[in-house]
């Protein structure tokens, strides 16, 4: 269980709470949780974060109206810096993103521009947003990956809550190596409702020889752990840096859609922007 759960940035948000759709162009809709919250509960400081990267959204269910009342559908990728101040709550970024159902744009542009503009002041940063149609979006493409899987490793699980001390386990024979790791069972929940997220979890490194079975225990222990999707990723890179000796690290986690969007944060000691890397779950 986060320390943070309960704290006062979090109780005026209208997740885990009923709410009516807007269908009218409403940017107020959308709501910002401050990174610290999460970062201060990891000992991180904002000013020097031990992570590079960015969390990439995708919505699959956008829509307007053009100047003649005809609807227009859109998918949308959106790509928020680690360093922006603000994350954008979920819930509160569906109703936004409804809200445009009804509203009249006089073009994609002016689309693309308005949701610039609004996303990257919920952020406090600047927000890349690119709209794509559905027949056309090279992002959203299937995409293999050369990673090792590591979920056919039999173990034994009795616990189901975040326990980073199981990656003290270390291999017998200590090495340096450079390995591309998946695993497809990462589960935790929302820090709010309680709602499960379920995603895929990519890790490349250089260093020292992490120990398969226990990154896949420690993977495992966050089925119960009540966090919101970019903060475990954050939680996750930080637990690996300080049980390893890592000269370079990337973690990726591709999480399921809910609600016509998914978040995919990535974050890593020097790489930037997250690949196109999409699974049939995604």
């Amino acid at each position: 269980m986060t320390t943070y759960q309960n704290a006062k940035e979090l109780s005026q948000l209208s997740l885990g709470k009923a709410t009516k759709y807007v269908e009218n162009y409403s940017p107020a809709l959308l709501q910002a949780v401050p990174r610290s919250l999460n970062r201060n509960d990891l000992a991180l400081n904002t000013e020097t974060l031990p992570f590079v990267g960015e969390d990439v959204w995708y919505g699959y269910e956008l829509s307007w109206l053009n100047p003649q009342g005809k609807p227009i559908v859109a998918l949308a990728e959106f790509r928020f810096p680690c360093t922006s101040p603000n994350l954008v709550e979920s819930k509160s970024f569906k109703l936004y993103l409804n809200s445009f159902n009804q509203s009249k744009f006089a073009s994609w542009q002016a689309v693309l521009k308005v949701l610039t503009k609004d996303l990257s002041q919920c952020a406090a940063a600047t927000t890349e947003v690119k709209l794509f149609p559905l027949d056309n979006c090279p992002p959203l493409a299937i995409a293999s990956t050369n990673a090792l899987c590591i979920d056919h490793i039999e173990v034994s699980i009795e616990n189901y809550d975040y326990q980073p001390e199981l990656l003290a386990e270390k291999n017998a024979s200590p090495e340096i190596k450079e390995e591309y790791l998946v695993s497809h069972l990462l589960k935790s929940n929302c820090l709010i409702t309680s709602q499960p997220d379920w995603a895929s979890l990519y890790i490349h490194y250089q260093g020292e020889a992490i120990n398969h079975a226990a990154l896949l225990k420690y993977i495992i222990s966050f089925r119960k752990h009540n966090e919101f999707h970019e903060q475990c990723v954050e939680r996750i890179f930080c637990d690996l840096q300080k049980y390893y000796q890592l000269e370079e690290l990337t973690v990726f986690a591709r999480y399921t859609r809910r609600g016509g969007l998914d978040i995919n944060p990535f974050r890593s000691t020097h790489l930037n922007t997250a690949p196109n890397l999409r699974t049939i779950r995604q």
